[in-house]
Protein backbone atom coordinates (compact mmCIF):
# COMPACT_ATOMS: atom_id res chain seq x y z
CA UNK A 1 0.00 0.00 0.00
CA UNK A 2 1.13 3.41 -0.73
CA UNK A 3 1.33 6.23 1.77
CA UNK A 4 3.20 8.82 -0.26
CA UNK A 5 0.54 10.90 -1.31
CA UNK A 6 3.26 12.84 -3.55
CA UNK A 7 4.09 9.32 -4.86
CA UNK A 8 0.43 8.65 -5.28
CA UNK A 9 -0.47 12.28 -7.34
CA UNK A 10 2.96 11.13 -9.28
CA UNK A 11 1.82 7.87 -10.44
CA UNK A 12 -1.72 9.57 -11.08
CA UNK A 13 -0.13 11.83 -13.60
CA UNK A 14 1.92 9.33 -15.23
CA UNK A 15 -0.97 7.09 -15.97
CA UNK A 16 -3.56 9.79 -17.10
CA UNK A 17 -0.55 11.30 -19.56
CA UNK A 18 -0.19 7.44 -20.82
CA UNK A 19 -3.76 6.55 -21.00
CA UNK A 20 -3.84 9.45 -23.41
CA UNK A 21 -1.16 8.59 -25.14
CA UNK A 22 -2.64 4.96 -25.75
CA UNK A 23 -5.73 5.95 -27.01
CA UNK A 24 -4.94 4.28 -29.97
CA UNK A 25 -4.26 0.51 -30.16
CA UNK A 26 -1.13 -0.81 -31.50
CA UNK A 27 -2.86 -3.12 -33.57
CA UNK A 28 -0.73 -6.64 -33.79
CA UNK A 29 -2.74 -7.11 -37.21
CA UNK A 30 -0.36 -5.45 -39.25
CA UNK A 31 1.50 -7.41 -41.93
CA UNK A 32 4.90 -5.86 -41.42
CA UNK A 33 5.98 -8.20 -44.44
CA UNK A 34 3.81 -6.69 -46.70
CA UNK A 35 5.11 -2.92 -45.50
CA UNK A 36 8.61 -4.00 -45.70
CA UNK A 37 8.40 -5.53 -49.08
CA UNK A 38 6.23 -1.95 -50.18
CA UNK A 39 8.48 0.69 -48.28
CA UNK A 40 11.50 -0.96 -50.61
CA UNK A 41 9.08 -0.89 -53.70
CA UNK A 42 8.75 2.76 -53.53
CA UNK A 43 12.66 3.11 -54.01
CA UNK A 44 11.67 1.73 -57.73
CA UNK A 45 9.20 4.79 -58.23
CA UNK A 46 11.97 7.41 -57.26
CA UNK A 47 14.96 5.96 -60.05
CA UNK A 48 16.53 8.40 -62.34
CA UNK A 49 18.12 6.92 -65.26
CA UNK A 50 18.14 3.74 -67.56
CA UNK A 51 15.91 1.57 -65.39
CA UNK A 52 16.84 -2.02 -65.65
CA UNK A 53 14.76 -5.45 -67.00
CA UNK A 54 13.83 -6.30 -63.05
CA UNK A 55 12.21 -2.56 -62.66
CA UNK A 56 8.49 -3.85 -60.79
CA UNK A 57 7.61 -0.08 -60.53
CA UNK A 58 6.18 -0.24 -64.55
CA UNK A 59 4.54 2.84 -65.08
CA UNK A 60 7.82 4.52 -64.32
CA UNK A 61 10.25 4.51 -67.52
CA UNK A 62 13.99 6.11 -68.69
CA UNK A 63 14.24 9.36 -67.62
CA UNK A 64 17.16 11.96 -67.32
CA UNK A 65 19.95 10.02 -69.76
CA UNK A 66 22.10 13.29 -70.48
CA UNK A 67 22.29 14.25 -66.78
CA UNK A 68 25.55 15.42 -65.97
CA UNK A 69 26.69 16.02 -69.77
CA UNK A 70 26.60 20.17 -69.09
CA UNK A 71 30.27 18.64 -67.46
CA UNK A 72 31.07 16.23 -69.56
CA UNK A 73 30.98 13.33 -66.72
CA UNK A 74 28.27 11.01 -66.70
CA UNK A 75 25.79 11.43 -63.63
CA UNK A 76 23.02 9.27 -65.14
CA UNK A 77 21.17 7.12 -62.29
CA UNK A 78 20.88 8.29 -58.98
CA UNK A 79 16.98 8.85 -56.99
CA UNK A 80 14.23 11.98 -57.21
CA UNK A 81 14.44 12.83 -53.70
CA UNK A 82 10.84 13.42 -53.37
CA UNK A 83 7.65 14.56 -55.52
CA UNK A 84 9.71 16.82 -57.81
CA UNK A 85 12.40 15.80 -60.13
CA UNK A 86 15.63 17.26 -59.22
CA UNK A 87 18.84 15.14 -57.95
CA UNK A 88 19.65 16.78 -54.48
CA UNK A 89 22.70 14.49 -53.21
CA UNK A 90 22.49 15.74 -49.63
CA UNK A 91 19.24 13.62 -48.62
CA UNK A 92 19.67 10.96 -51.31
CA UNK A 93 22.96 10.24 -49.40
CA UNK A 94 21.53 10.26 -45.76
CA UNK A 95 18.32 7.94 -47.50
CA UNK A 96 21.30 5.66 -49.13
CA UNK A 97 22.89 5.58 -46.02
CA UNK A 98 19.55 4.39 -43.84
CA UNK A 99 18.91 1.91 -46.23
CA UNK A 100 22.49 0.51 -45.76
CA UNK A 101 22.11 0.58 -41.77
CA UNK A 102 19.12 -1.28 -42.35
CA UNK A 103 20.57 -4.23 -44.12
CA UNK A 104 23.65 -4.04 -41.30
CA UNK A 105 21.14 -4.01 -38.28
CA UNK A 106 18.02 -6.19 -39.55
CA UNK A 107 18.80 -7.94 -42.77
CA UNK A 108 18.56 -11.19 -41.20
CA UNK A 109 14.44 -10.51 -41.03
CA UNK A 110 13.91 -9.52 -44.36
CA UNK A 111 14.26 -12.68 -46.24
CA UNK A 112 13.10 -12.47 -50.30
CA UNK A 113 13.03 -8.80 -49.53
CA UNK A 114 16.99 -8.73 -48.79
CA UNK A 115 18.15 -8.85 -52.72
CA UNK A 116 15.63 -5.79 -53.28
CA UNK A 117 17.03 -3.91 -50.35
CA UNK A 118 20.50 -4.30 -51.72
CA UNK A 119 19.40 -3.30 -55.07
CA UNK A 120 18.22 -0.09 -53.56
CA UNK A 121 21.11 0.50 -52.09
CA UNK A 122 23.41 -0.27 -55.34
CA UNK A 123 20.92 2.48 -57.40
CA UNK A 124 22.47 4.99 -54.98
CA UNK A 125 25.56 3.40 -53.90
CA UNK A 126 26.86 3.05 -58.10
CA UNK A 127 25.46 6.96 -58.71
CA UNK A 128 27.87 8.33 -55.36
CA UNK A 129 30.88 6.14 -57.11
CA UNK A 130 29.82 8.05 -60.22
CA UNK A 131 29.80 11.51 -58.20
CA UNK A 132 33.01 10.40 -56.63
CA UNK A 133 34.88 9.23 -59.64
CA UNK A 134 37.54 12.27 -60.16
CA UNK A 135 39.94 13.10 -57.02
CA UNK A 136 39.32 16.25 -55.43
CA UNK A 137 35.66 16.42 -57.34
CA UNK A 138 31.73 16.04 -56.21
CA UNK A 139 29.25 16.08 -57.41
CA UNK A 140 26.83 18.03 -55.48
CA UNK A 141 23.64 18.31 -57.05
CA UNK A 142 21.78 17.69 -60.56
CA UNK A 143 18.95 19.84 -61.86
CA UNK A 144 18.34 23.61 -61.23
CA UNK A 145 15.58 23.27 -58.32
CA UNK A 146 13.84 26.67 -59.73
CA UNK A 147 13.22 25.74 -62.82
CA UNK A 148 12.24 22.01 -62.16
CA UNK A 149 9.60 23.24 -59.49
CA UNK A 150 7.75 25.97 -62.13
CA UNK A 151 7.00 22.61 -63.85
CA UNK A 152 4.35 19.52 -63.65
CA UNK A 153 6.09 17.39 -65.39
CA UNK A 154 6.70 13.71 -65.84
CA UNK A 155 10.05 12.85 -64.98
CA UNK A 156 10.24 11.39 -68.85
CA UNK A 157 9.22 14.84 -70.13
CA UNK A 158 11.56 16.86 -68.30
CA UNK A 159 12.74 19.78 -70.43
CA UNK A 160 14.03 22.28 -67.74
CA UNK A 161 17.40 22.43 -66.92
CA UNK A 162 19.71 19.51 -65.85
CA UNK A 163 22.82 22.07 -64.19
CA UNK A 164 25.40 19.95 -62.53
CA UNK A 165 26.83 21.87 -59.43
CA UNK A 166 29.82 20.16 -58.64
CA UNK A 167 32.45 20.55 -55.26
CA UNK A 168 36.13 21.41 -56.00
CA UNK A 169 39.01 22.35 -53.30
CA UNK A 170 38.00 26.34 -54.01
CA UNK A 171 34.60 25.50 -53.73
CA UNK A 172 34.05 22.87 -50.81
CA UNK A 173 30.84 20.88 -49.45
CA UNK A 174 32.13 18.88 -46.32
CA UNK A 175 28.80 18.24 -45.04
CA UNK A 176 27.54 16.59 -48.27
CA UNK A 177 30.97 14.91 -49.05
CA UNK A 178 31.32 13.79 -45.87
CA UNK A 179 27.76 12.43 -45.56
CA UNK A 180 28.25 10.61 -49.32
CA UNK A 181 31.03 8.65 -47.51
CA UNK A 182 28.89 7.59 -44.90
CA UNK A 183 26.93 6.50 -47.34
CA UNK A 184 29.38 4.48 -49.63
CA UNK A 185 31.23 2.99 -46.20
CA UNK A 186 27.66 1.52 -44.59
CA UNK A 187 27.00 0.40 -48.35
CA UNK A 188 30.53 -0.89 -48.37
CA UNK A 189 29.20 -3.48 -45.30
CA UNK A 190 26.05 -4.30 -46.70
CA UNK A 191 27.93 -6.16 -50.01
CA UNK A 192 30.70 -6.88 -47.56
CA UNK A 193 29.20 -10.77 -47.70
CA UNK A 194 27.98 -11.15 -51.48
CA UNK A 195 30.17 -8.91 -53.66
CA UNK A 196 33.14 -8.30 -51.57
CA UNK A 197 34.97 -6.85 -54.74
CA UNK A 198 32.36 -4.04 -54.49
CA UNK A 199 32.54 -3.94 -51.12
CA UNK A 200 35.70 -2.95 -51.53
CA UNK A 201 35.24 -0.20 -54.28
CA UNK A 202 32.87 1.22 -52.65
CA UNK A 203 35.13 1.64 -48.99
CA UNK A 204 37.75 3.11 -51.73
CA UNK A 205 35.18 5.58 -52.74
CA UNK A 206 33.95 6.44 -49.35
CA UNK A 207 37.75 7.16 -47.75
CA UNK A 208 38.51 9.62 -50.88
CA UNK A 209 34.70 11.54 -50.09
CA UNK A 210 35.61 11.63 -46.44
CA UNK A 211 39.46 12.86 -47.20
CA UNK A 212 37.80 15.79 -49.44
CA UNK A 213 35.48 16.85 -47.51
CA UNK A 214 38.23 17.35 -44.02
CA UNK A 215 40.87 18.40 -46.18
CA UNK A 216 38.64 20.83 -47.56
CA UNK A 217 36.23 22.28 -45.10
CA UNK A 218 33.23 24.90 -46.04
CA UNK A 219 30.07 24.26 -46.54
CA UNK A 220 28.18 23.77 -49.82
CA UNK A 221 25.79 26.23 -48.58
CA UNK A 222 28.19 28.55 -50.15
CA UNK A 223 29.20 26.54 -52.74
CA UNK A 224 26.20 25.71 -54.55
CA UNK A 225 24.40 28.62 -53.30
CA UNK A 226 20.46 29.15 -54.30
CA UNK A 227 20.46 25.63 -55.94
CA UNK A 228 20.73 24.34 -52.86
CA UNK A 229 19.18 27.13 -49.86
CA UNK A 230 16.46 27.30 -49.22
CA UNK A 231 15.62 23.34 -50.47
CA UNK A 232 18.23 21.28 -48.59
CA UNK A 233 20.52 24.09 -46.70
CA UNK A 234 22.08 22.61 -44.11
CA UNK A 235 22.00 24.57 -40.91
CA UNK A 236 23.16 22.38 -38.67
CA UNK A 237 26.85 22.91 -40.14
CA UNK A 238 29.21 20.23 -41.69
CA UNK A 239 31.24 19.01 -38.36
CA UNK A 240 28.06 16.56 -37.33
CA UNK A 241 28.45 14.96 -41.25
CA UNK A 242 32.40 14.75 -40.58
CA UNK A 243 31.93 12.97 -37.52
CA UNK A 244 29.23 10.66 -38.89
CA UNK A 245 31.24 9.92 -41.97
CA UNK A 246 34.19 9.42 -39.30
CA UNK A 247 32.17 6.92 -37.37
CA UNK A 248 31.09 4.84 -40.54
CA UNK A 249 34.84 4.43 -41.82
CA UNK A 250 35.55 2.99 -38.63
CA UNK A 251 32.81 1.12 -38.20
CA UNK A 252 34.17 -0.44 -41.68
CA UNK A 253 37.69 -0.18 -41.14
CA UNK A 254 38.40 -0.71 -37.85
CA UNK A 255 41.25 1.92 -38.74
CA UNK A 256 41.96 4.09 -35.37
CA UNK A 257 42.47 6.62 -36.98
CA UNK A 258 39.06 7.53 -37.88
CA UNK A 259 37.82 6.77 -34.37
CA UNK A 260 40.29 9.26 -32.77
CA UNK A 261 39.00 11.88 -35.32
CA UNK A 262 35.22 11.09 -33.97
CA UNK A 263 36.67 11.32 -30.40
CA UNK A 264 39.00 14.29 -30.73
CA UNK A 265 35.87 15.92 -32.63
CA UNK A 266 32.98 15.16 -30.88
CA UNK A 267 33.51 18.43 -28.26
CA UNK A 268 32.87 20.41 -31.55
CA UNK A 269 29.11 19.66 -31.88
CA UNK A 270 27.69 19.99 -28.14
CA UNK A 271 28.45 22.91 -27.36
CA UNK A 272 27.13 23.78 -31.25
CA UNK A 273 23.64 25.63 -31.00
CA UNK A 274 20.66 23.31 -32.57
CA UNK A 275 19.77 24.91 -35.50
CA UNK A 276 16.53 23.93 -37.62
CA UNK A 277 15.95 24.28 -41.25
CA UNK A 278 11.75 24.92 -40.85
CA UNK A 279 10.42 25.15 -44.80
CA UNK A 280 13.71 27.14 -45.66
CA UNK A 281 14.16 29.00 -42.66
CA UNK A 282 16.85 28.93 -39.48
CA UNK A 283 15.04 28.50 -36.22
CA UNK A 284 17.22 27.71 -33.23
CA UNK A 285 15.74 25.10 -30.94
CA UNK A 286 16.11 23.87 -27.73
CA UNK A 287 16.77 20.90 -26.12
CA UNK A 288 20.20 20.14 -26.90
CA UNK A 289 21.79 18.77 -30.42
CA UNK A 290 21.63 15.18 -28.74
CA UNK A 291 18.02 15.26 -29.79
CA UNK A 292 18.48 15.89 -34.03
CA UNK A 293 18.84 13.26 -36.30
CA UNK A 294 17.50 13.63 -39.86
CA UNK A 295 19.54 14.46 -43.53
CA UNK A 296 20.33 17.48 -41.94
CA UNK A 297 21.76 16.80 -38.56
CA UNK A 298 23.27 13.88 -37.38
CA UNK A 299 23.71 13.91 -33.85
CA UNK A 300 21.54 11.62 -32.07
CA UNK A 301 22.84 9.24 -34.68
CA UNK A 302 26.78 9.84 -34.01
CA UNK A 303 25.94 8.73 -30.77
CA UNK A 304 23.57 5.75 -31.59
CA UNK A 305 26.24 4.50 -33.91
CA UNK A 306 29.17 4.85 -31.36
CA UNK A 307 27.26 3.27 -28.64
CA UNK A 308 27.44 0.00 -30.15
CA UNK A 309 31.28 -0.09 -29.76
CA UNK A 310 31.45 2.29 -26.43
CA UNK A 311 28.60 1.49 -24.12
CA UNK A 312 30.37 -1.11 -22.22
CA UNK A 313 33.76 0.65 -22.10
CA UNK A 314 33.67 3.31 -19.59
CA UNK A 315 37.23 4.96 -20.70
CA UNK A 316 35.18 5.78 -23.85
CA UNK A 317 31.56 5.50 -23.25
CA UNK A 318 31.35 9.67 -22.48
CA UNK A 319 29.87 11.54 -23.78
CA UNK A 320 28.35 9.47 -26.59
CA UNK A 321 26.34 6.91 -24.04
CA UNK A 322 25.51 10.26 -21.75
CA UNK A 323 23.57 12.16 -24.90
CA UNK A 324 22.14 8.85 -26.57
CA UNK A 325 20.36 8.10 -22.91
CA UNK A 326 19.29 11.81 -23.20
CA UNK A 327 18.15 11.61 -26.57
CA UNK A 328 15.83 8.74 -24.99
CA UNK A 329 14.68 10.88 -22.47
CA UNK A 330 13.89 13.60 -25.34
CA UNK A 331 11.29 11.74 -27.08
CA UNK A 332 9.73 9.26 -23.75
CA UNK A 333 6.01 10.43 -23.46
CA UNK A 334 6.32 10.56 -19.76
CA UNK A 335 10.11 11.63 -19.81
CA UNK A 336 10.29 15.30 -17.50
CA UNK A 337 12.88 16.51 -20.44
CA UNK A 338 10.54 15.54 -23.51
CA UNK A 339 10.90 18.01 -25.70
CA UNK A 340 8.56 16.31 -28.71
CA UNK A 341 4.89 16.52 -28.55
CA UNK A 342 2.41 13.74 -29.03
CA UNK A 343 -0.89 14.25 -30.68
CA UNK A 344 -3.89 12.56 -28.82
CA UNK A 345 -3.53 9.48 -31.26
CA UNK A 346 0.11 9.27 -30.09
CA UNK A 347 1.88 10.63 -32.78
CA UNK A 348 5.75 12.01 -32.05
CA UNK A 349 5.93 15.43 -33.60
CA UNK A 350 8.61 17.76 -34.05
CA UNK A 351 8.63 21.48 -35.28
CA UNK A 352 7.99 21.92 -39.25
CA UNK A 353 6.65 20.48 -41.96
CA UNK A 354 6.73 16.36 -43.71
CA UNK A 355 6.87 15.55 -39.26
CA UNK A 356 7.37 11.63 -40.55
CA UNK A 357 10.28 12.00 -41.58
CA UNK A 358 11.35 12.62 -37.36
CA UNK A 359 8.83 9.95 -37.12
CA UNK A 360 10.71 7.45 -39.05
CA UNK A 361 14.29 8.24 -38.13
CA UNK A 362 13.91 9.04 -34.38
CA UNK A 363 12.24 5.05 -34.31
CA UNK A 364 14.77 3.98 -36.38
CA UNK A 365 17.14 4.87 -33.67
CA UNK A 366 14.68 3.81 -30.64
CA UNK A 367 15.44 0.40 -31.92
CA UNK A 368 18.86 0.32 -32.64
CA UNK A 369 20.02 1.99 -29.39
CA UNK A 370 17.50 -0.88 -27.78
CA UNK A 371 19.45 -3.84 -29.31
CA UNK A 372 22.69 -2.41 -28.03
CA UNK A 373 20.84 -1.86 -24.22
CA UNK A 374 20.12 -5.52 -24.83
CA UNK A 375 23.32 -6.51 -25.77
CA UNK A 376 24.66 -4.53 -22.23
CA UNK A 377 21.83 -5.05 -19.90
CA UNK A 378 21.06 -1.51 -19.49
CA UNK A 379 18.35 0.68 -18.70
CA UNK A 380 18.12 4.41 -18.95
CA UNK A 381 17.17 6.98 -16.43
CA UNK A 382 14.93 9.86 -17.06
CA UNK A 383 14.09 11.88 -13.51
CA UNK A 384 12.82 9.24 -12.19
CA UNK A 385 11.07 7.53 -15.07
CA UNK A 386 13.35 4.02 -15.89
CA UNK A 387 13.34 2.69 -19.06
CA UNK A 388 14.45 -0.49 -20.34
CA UNK A 389 14.71 -1.86 -24.58
CA UNK A 390 11.13 -2.91 -24.27
CA UNK A 391 10.57 0.91 -23.97
CA UNK A 392 12.13 1.92 -26.54
CA UNK A 393 11.25 -0.92 -28.38
CA UNK A 394 7.54 -0.55 -27.58
CA UNK A 395 7.48 3.18 -28.29
CA UNK A 396 8.82 3.18 -31.73
CA UNK A 397 6.06 0.24 -32.36
CA UNK A 398 3.63 2.59 -31.49
CA UNK A 399 4.94 4.98 -34.06
CA UNK A 400 5.10 2.30 -36.51
CA UNK A 401 1.07 1.30 -35.89
CA UNK A 402 -0.02 4.81 -36.42
CA UNK A 403 1.79 5.20 -39.15
CA UNK A 404 0.34 1.97 -41.08
CA UNK A 405 -2.78 2.96 -39.92
CA UNK A 406 -3.62 2.25 -35.88
CA UNK A 407 -4.84 6.17 -35.83
CA UNK A 408 -8.06 8.09 -35.44
CA UNK A 409 -8.87 8.25 -39.03
CA UNK A 410 -7.96 4.22 -39.85
CA UNK A 411 -5.44 5.91 -42.38
CA UNK A 412 -2.26 3.91 -43.57
CA UNK A 413 0.43 6.71 -44.38
CA UNK A 414 2.04 4.20 -46.86
CA UNK A 415 0.26 4.72 -49.84
CA UNK A 416 -0.71 1.15 -51.28
CA UNK A 417 -0.91 -0.76 -47.78
CA UNK A 418 -4.34 -1.42 -46.01
CA UNK A 419 -7.38 -0.44 -47.09
CA UNK A 420 -7.31 3.09 -46.33
CA UNK A 421 -4.40 5.07 -47.93
CA UNK A 422 -3.80 8.72 -49.39
CA UNK A 423 -4.58 8.92 -52.78
CA UNK A 424 -3.82 12.79 -54.09
CA UNK A 425 -0.32 12.78 -53.28
CA UNK A 426 2.20 15.19 -53.79
CA UNK A 427 4.27 13.67 -56.60
CA UNK A 428 5.02 14.14 -60.22
CA UNK A 429 5.13 10.79 -61.66
CA UNK A 430 2.08 9.64 -59.44
CA UNK A 431 -0.16 12.50 -60.74
CA UNK A 432 0.93 12.10 -64.38
CA UNK A 433 -0.48 9.55 -66.79
CA UNK A 434 2.07 7.29 -67.44
CA UNK A 435 3.88 6.85 -70.91
CA UNK A 436 1.48 3.79 -72.02
CA UNK A 437 -1.33 5.39 -70.88
CA UNK A 438 0.04 9.36 -72.36
CA UNK A 439 2.44 8.61 -75.01
CA UNK A 440 2.67 12.51 -76.08
CA UNK A 441 4.98 14.50 -73.91
CA UNK A 442 3.59 16.95 -70.83
CA UNK A 443 4.94 19.85 -71.30
CA UNK A 444 6.03 22.39 -68.31
CA UNK A 445 2.15 23.62 -67.82
CA UNK A 446 0.47 21.12 -69.15
CA UNK A 447 0.83 18.90 -66.41
CA UNK A 448 -1.65 21.56 -64.15
CA UNK A 449 -5.00 20.29 -65.23
CA UNK A 450 -3.47 16.81 -63.62
CA UNK A 451 -2.71 18.50 -60.30
CA UNK A 452 -5.33 20.61 -60.23
CA UNK A 453 -8.33 17.88 -60.59
CA UNK A 454 -9.79 16.07 -57.59
CA UNK A 455 -9.36 12.70 -58.88
CA UNK A 456 -7.31 10.17 -57.36
CA UNK A 457 -3.57 9.66 -58.98
CA UNK A 458 -3.84 7.28 -62.05
CA UNK A 459 -0.33 6.07 -60.75
CA UNK A 460 -0.31 4.59 -56.96
CA UNK A 461 3.47 5.06 -55.81
CA UNK A 462 2.92 1.62 -53.79
CA UNK A 463 5.45 1.89 -50.66
CA UNK A 464 5.19 6.05 -50.59
CA UNK A 465 5.05 7.05 -46.81
CA UNK A 466 4.16 10.64 -46.86
CA UNK A 467 4.35 13.79 -44.88
CA UNK A 468 1.81 12.64 -42.43
CA UNK A 469 -0.96 14.41 -40.28
CA UNK A 470 -1.21 17.39 -38.62
CA UNK A 471 -1.06 17.90 -35.15
CA UNK A 472 -4.68 17.12 -34.20
CA UNK A 473 -4.37 13.33 -35.94
CA UNK A 474 -5.92 15.50 -38.89
CA UNK A 475 -4.94 14.73 -42.81
CA UNK A 476 -6.10 16.81 -45.98
CA UNK A 477 -5.29 14.29 -48.74
CA UNK A 478 -4.40 16.80 -51.75
CA UNK A 479 -1.52 17.49 -53.61
CA UNK A 480 -1.62 21.28 -52.27
CA UNK A 481 -0.93 20.48 -49.24
CA UNK A 482 2.63 19.38 -50.05
CA UNK A 483 3.83 19.31 -46.30
CA UNK A 484 1.38 16.29 -45.51
CA UNK A 485 1.42 14.76 -48.58
CA UNK A 486 4.55 14.92 -50.61
CA UNK A 487 6.69 11.27 -50.27
CA UNK A 488 10.58 11.07 -49.87
CA UNK A 489 13.46 8.67 -50.25
CA UNK A 490 14.68 9.70 -46.30
CA UNK A 491 10.97 9.44 -45.01
CA UNK A 492 11.18 5.71 -46.05
CA UNK A 493 14.54 5.01 -45.69
CA UNK A 494 14.62 4.67 -41.88
CA UNK A 495 11.03 2.87 -42.02
CA UNK A 496 12.61 -0.30 -43.98
CA UNK A 497 14.96 -1.19 -40.98
CA UNK A 498 11.91 -0.58 -38.92
CA UNK A 499 9.07 -2.98 -40.30
CA UNK A 500 12.53 -5.92 -40.96
CA UNK A 501 12.42 -5.35 -37.53
CA UNK A 502 9.00 -5.57 -36.52
CA UNK A 503 8.75 -8.53 -39.02
CA UNK A 504 11.22 -10.90 -37.02
CA UNK A 505 10.33 -12.93 -34.42
CA UNK A 506 11.65 -11.30 -31.96
CA UNK A 507 10.03 -8.44 -32.37
CA UNK A 508 7.19 -7.18 -29.48
CA UNK A 509 3.72 -7.83 -30.49
CA UNK A 510 -0.04 -6.69 -29.64
CA UNK A 511 -0.82 -4.37 -27.40
CA UNK A 512 1.59 -1.74 -26.38
CA UNK A 513 3.04 -2.00 -22.69
CA UNK A 514 5.45 0.36 -21.80
CA UNK A 515 7.06 -0.26 -18.51
CA UNK A 516 5.81 2.65 -16.61
CA UNK A 517 1.78 1.57 -16.93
Amino acid sequence: MIKDAKLISKLMVMMITTTSFMMVRADSSHNYGDALTKSILFFEGQRSGKLPPSQRMTWRKDSALNDGSDAHLDMVGGYYDAGDNVKFHFPMAFSTTMLAWGVLEFGNSMESDLQNALEAIRWGSDYFVKATRIRNLVVAQIGEPYGDHDCWERPEDMDTPRNTYVLTPNKPGSELSAEIAAALAASSMAFGASDPQYSKLLLSHAIRAFDFANNNRGSYNDSVGSAACPFYCDFSGYMDELLWGAAWLYKATKKRKYWNFVKENIGSIESANVIRNIKGVSVLMSGGGFTEFGWDCKNAGINVLVSEWVMTDPSHASPFIPNADNFVCSVLPNSPTKSVFYSKGGLMFKPGSSNLQHVTSISFLLIVYARHMQAAKKVVNCGGVTADPNTLINLAKSQVDYILGSNPLGMSYMVGYGNKFPQKIHHRGSTLPSLDQHPQQIKCRDGDQYFQTNAPNPNVLVGAVIGGPAEDDAFEDSRYNVGQSEPTTYLNAPFVGLVAYFKSPQASSGFVKFDWL
